[in-house]
Formats: structure tokens, C-alpha cells, sequence
């Protein structure tokens, strides 16, 4: 099923991307620009990424440090794109 209609974003690459570390909305429009034209998908992105476990949120808990959080999402995404060259 689409989720995001202005960029063919399907609930499976959602999904994916949460899979791969994606805890927000925001980090998914990173990856794949759903959500930033006219946003009405946002609310079913939320509603796909739930509130389970994050990883980048798990390394806050553990005592990494925002920006080791930060390096972690920035390192899945470039792997995300690498991968989809």
C-alpha cells in the first residue's frame, strides 16, 4: 500500500527503513522525502513506526552520546542509499 502518494513511498520501505533504525517520521523523510510536499502522510508513518524499540533511542539509554546516535542514523542511511544505487 502507498503511504506517501507525492513519492511512491510504500508501508513496506517504511517499514524497512524503521527496521534498519529509522525511529521518526523525520528519519524516514531523510532516506526518502515521504512526508516533506504535502505531509498527510506523516500520521500514517507514526502510526507504522509505533512506539516499539528504537536503536537510536537505545543508544541514548546506554550512555552513547547524541552525536554517536546521530553518526549510527546518518551510517544506515548512506548504506540505504549505497545499496539503492
Amino acid at each position: 500500500m502507498y503511504v506517501c502518494s507525492c513519492f511512491g513511498i510504500t508501508d513496506k520501505q517504511v517499514k524497512e527503513h524503521a527496521a534498519a533504525g529509522a525511529c521518526t517520521p523525520r528519519q524516514i523523510a531523510s532516506v526518502t522525502k515521504a512526508g516533506t510536499d504535502c505531509g498527510s502522510c506523516v500520521r500514517t508513518i507514526q502510526g507504522l513506526l509505533g512506539r516499539g524499540a528504537c536503536p537510536r533511542r537505545e543508544l541514548l539509554e546506554n550512555g552513547r552520546t547524541a552525536a554517536d546516535a546521530l553518526a549510527a542514523d546518518t551510517a544506515t542511511a548512506e548504506k540505504e542509499l549505497a545499496g539503492a544505487a
